[in-house]
Order: structure tokens, then C-alpha cells, then sequence
């Protein structure tokens, strides 16, 4: 029997403030060494979460009227906690999800951040005042929770993401009924220990373990939630607009991306290998904001090349937790299988493997594979037009940079961009003409701050932005008021 912070595996639900048995359990494995299962897992019922959802309604007014010195206290108790304890849960992480410990403990800690700027936004939430049309009359404009919010969160940032849904949702006055990815339930059961030991009102936050079919789709048809957050691919996230939208339920979605990385003939070799190698290898490749395509100018193509290759065949792969390792296993058999069926997709489509492309026999048994490049490719081929989410890059050469910024927006994606480069002309015309959501120069396209707005276009997000003040515009209604004295 494993224990979470004394919460048993097999009891990880909570639901009402209390923790519950599931129907049914999951094995959570270590994809560092596949012999290491961190715990049986609880699997909520279609009835569970159904009652999840009425004692989150029910106990929604109760905690928007609490003061808010009581909400700020509670959020920043939380993102202190979380930060008191990044490397004990950085580790749990790492264990379960498979990044480097560094990345792990980086990610709790970004966590306590977010629940730490949420709690000041508590004491900012300020209206405005307008002088109405008509004499005598004054206007009050303020803002509301929404109500219930279902959020659905991905494995590959499992309490990152969650966090930057779950703080503003509590902030702004809201209830949470959270289903996180059934990959990385033991980080879900971390962070609701702590959520739990705040005291809100009972049923004001919410986990619900357990599959997309099962846990998921109960969420995303109630017409007791009013807004689902959701992130993960694009496929989901149309099946939650589809789902949402006969119920007029909000929704705010964070889907696939294609970001593309531009390297221009005047970069700094140097800055542009580190660029790629943090972008694009990091965390496996398995972020939403990773650089799958690198976008090269000719004058500089071979030479960086070059360099990069030799950078990667530096980089060590192994356990987690292994000391001096840059990139851990990917999360699973599936995503690896897959992983391998994009490789043989570029070499048929003609791209040269540069690099990598292996499956790794190492000490522990688990999902690893060498980072890998490609060369030679076109973007029109399936491998540059749809999201790998793999430690897996593909070279573009183009002649200028009207041609690097007509590649980068050709896709359906639109998440993050980047190019490297020492001119202010050249990274002002990128920056202003890049159709994505998020513009990096000369910094790799994963890597975000938590104070500002986060999302992309096209087919990456669907709603309003996450992150910084911008998330109060879907976690808030806007309410109109007009007086009149006698």
C-alpha cells in the first residue's frame, strides 16, 4: 500500500473534503525503471464525479463571499508550501513523469509561484467607476466568479499547469473539481494534501482520477459546470468545445503547437545551439512550447549544424534522478512506440538522420531513446506539420528571412516562435509578423513567466489567455451596475 503525505493510493480521490476509494485502481510506473510502481491509484466512477461537481456547487457561494485576506492567505500558504517542499515533490515528480530532477524541482517550484501570485491578485481585484449617459445616475462595473470549473490538466507539467488553472479559479472566488492526466496521479494527490490541510469549505476543490472517457467527459457534458479549462491535444480539445457549447459553457483550451526556432545568418552560433538544445530536447521534447522545426538561413546552416550536433552528442540520457543527466526516459511504452513511428515517417518522406534515433539500453529498464535530428526536410511533410511531442528536431533550410517567417507561419499551430539573431531590424520584423501567441529572440520557444499572459493562435488555444491578470478574463464574469439615489 502506498502512501502519498499519509494519503493512501487506493483512497486518492477527494471529493467533499473527504478522501475516497475509487472502483477501480491504476499503476502508476516509473518510466526511469519500469519495475518501480509508485502505487495502485484510485479511479473515480461517472457517479463520483458527479458528485463532485454538486458539492463543488454547493460550496462555491460560500467561498466567494470569504474575505478576501482569507483567500490570500490560503493561495500563499499553498505556493509556500510547494516551494518549502520543491525538492521532496520535485523528486515524486521526476519519478513519475520521467524529467530530470533539476526539472522537477524547477516545476514545484514555478508551482508555489503562481499560487504565491495569485494570492496578491486576490487583494487587486479593484472595479471601475463611469459616469453614465443619463443624469444623476452612477455605474459600478466589478467582476464575479464563474462558478464551477472543471479543469483537465496534461501529464507532461502535471502540477505547473494545474496550478496556473487551479490558483486563479480559487483566487477569483470559483470552486474546482480538478481531473488530472492518470500518468502522473501521485504529483495530483501532492498538491491536493496541501489544498486540503487550507481548510476551505468542503467541496470547494475537487480530484477526480481517472480516464478521458470515463472522468472526462462526465466534466465536459454537465451543465452544472460553467466553465471547463482544459489542456492537451487538439483532437480533445474540439471534443470539449463540442461538448461545452450546447450548454453555453465557457471554455478555455491550450492544444497542439508546431513552434518553429529561426536561426539567422547573423547568429550567435552559441546562443543559437543552446537555444535549440533547451527547446527542443528539454523535458524530452514532450513540452507544448518545444522547437520541433528549425528554421535555418543558409549563410549560417552548415556551420550551426556542426556545432549542434557535436553539443548533442554531449548530452546524457538516463534515470531521473541520476545525477548530471540533461533528458530522462519519455512518460511511456505508447509514447515511445509512437515516438519511433515519427522517425520512420521522416526517414520515408526522405529527411537524413543526422543524429540519434535510437532506442537506449541503459542501467535501469525504462522509455529511453537519444535525442534526434534531422536534416534535409521540407515543411510541408507530415513530421514538420503535426506535433511529435518527442526529443526530436527537423532542420529547414531557407535563403532569407521573408522565407523563415513564411515557414514559421505555415502551419496550423500558432503556440510559440523564436529566432536568434543580433540585429534590432531583423528580430522587430520576426516579432511583429510571427503568428503565434508567444515571440522569443534569442531564447529557446519553451520558457514562459508566470506574471504574464500565456496561449497561442490558430489551432493551439481556443479562449482566453492563462496566466497573469489576463486569466481573470475567463475565471470572472464582468457585472454592470447602475444607481440612482432618490
Amino acid at each position: 500500500m502506498t502512501f502519498i503525505n499519509n494519503v493512501q493510493a487506493e483512497k486518492a480521490l477527494y471529493i467533499g473534503g473527504e478522501w475516497q476509494a475509487g472502483v477501480d485502481t491504476v499503476a502508476n510506473i516509473n518510466p526511469s525503471d519500469i519495475s518501480e510502481n509508485l502505487g495502485n491509484f484510485a479511479q473515480a466512477s461517472q457517479a463520483q464525479v458527479e458528485q463532485a461537481i454538486q458539492v463543488a456547487k454547493q460550496a462555491q457561494p460560500e467561498w466567494e463571499k470569504t474575505p478576501i485576506e482569507r483567500k490570500q492567505a490560503v493561495l500563499q500558504a499553498i505556493g509556500d508550501e510547494l516551494i518549502e517542499r520543491c525538492d521532496e515533490l520535485g523528486r515524486l515528480l521526476s519519478r513519475e513523469e520521467g524529467k530530470p530532477f533539476a526539472e522537477g524541482r524547477g516545476e514545484i517550484y514555478r508551482a508555489g509561484q503562481f499560487f504565491q501570485y495569485f494570492a496578491a491578485e486576490v487583494l487587486r481585484q479593484i472595479g471601475d467607476n463611469a459616469a453614465s449617459v443619463r443624469p444623476g445616475v452612477s455605474v459600478e462595473v466589478t467582476r464575479e466568479a464563474v462558478g464551477v470549473i472543471a479543469i483537465i490538466s496534461p501529464w507532461n507539467f502535471p502540477t505547473a499547469t494545474a496550478a496556473w488553472k487551479i490558483a486563479p479559479a480559487l483566487a477569483f472566488g470559483n470552486s474546482v473539481v480538478w481531473k488530472p492526466a492518470n500518468l502522473t496521479p501521485a504529483s495530483a494527490v501532492a498538491l491536493t494534501e496541501i489544498i486540503h490541510r487550507q481548510g476551505l469549505p468542503a467541496g470547494t476543490f475537487n480530484l477526480v482520477l481517472g480516464s478521458g472517457s470515463q472522468v472526462g467527459n462526465t466534466l465536459i457534458n454537465s451543465k452544472e459546470v460553467n466553465g471547463v479549462s482544459f489542456t492537451g491535444s487538439v483532437e480533445t480539445g474540439r471534443k470539449v468545445a463540442a461538448a461545452t457549447a450546447p450548454n453555453f459553457v465557457r471554455c478555455q483550451l491550450e492544444m497542439g503547437s508546431k513552434n518553429a526556432l529561426v536561426v539567422a545568418d547573423d547568429a550567435d552560433i552559441q546562443v543559437a545551439v543552446e537555444a535549440t538544445i533547451a527547446g527542443s530536447f528539454s523535458g524530452a521534447g514532450q513540452k507544448c512550447t518545444a522547437s520541433s522545426r528549425l528554421v535555418v538561413m543558409d549563410g549560417i546552416h552548415d556551420a550551426y549544424v556542426e556545432a549542434l550536433i557535436k553539443r548533442m552528442s554531449e548530452l546524457k540520457v538516463g534515470h531521473a534522478l541520476e545525477e548530471g543527466i540533461f533528458m530522462g526516459p519519455v512518460v511511456d511504452a505508447n509514447q515511445l512506440e509512437a515516438n519511433f513511428e515519427w522517425i520512420e515517417k521522416a526517414r520515408q518522406s526522405g529527411a537524413e538522420l543526422a543524429f540519434g534515433g535510437e532506442r537506449l539500453n541503459l542501467a535501469h529498464d525504462g522509455y529511453y531513446m537519444s535525442p534526434t535530428l534531422f536534416l534535409n526536410t521540407q515543411n510541408s511533410w507530415e513530421v514538420n506539420q503535426e506535433e511529435v511531442f518527442a526529443p526530436m528536431a527537423s532542420v529547414i533550410r531557407v535563403a532569407d528571412l521573408d522565407e523563415a517567417i513564411a515557414v514559421t507561419n505555415d502551419t496550423r499551430f500558432g503556440l510559440t516562435g523564436g529566432i536568434i539573431t543580433q540585429s534590432l531590424r531583423t528580430s522587430a520584423i520576426f516579432k511583429q509578423q510571427a503568428q503565434t501567441g508567444c515571440v522569443m529572440v534569442n531564447l529557446p520557444t519553451a520558457g514562459t513567466d508566470y506574471h504574464v499572459p500565456f496561449g497561442g493562435r490558430k489551432e493551439s488555444s481556443f479562449g482566453p489567455r492563462e496566466q497573469g491578470q489576463y486569466a481573470k478574463e475567463f475565471y470572472t464574469v464582468v457585472k454592470t451596475a447602475y444607481q440612482r439615489p432618490y
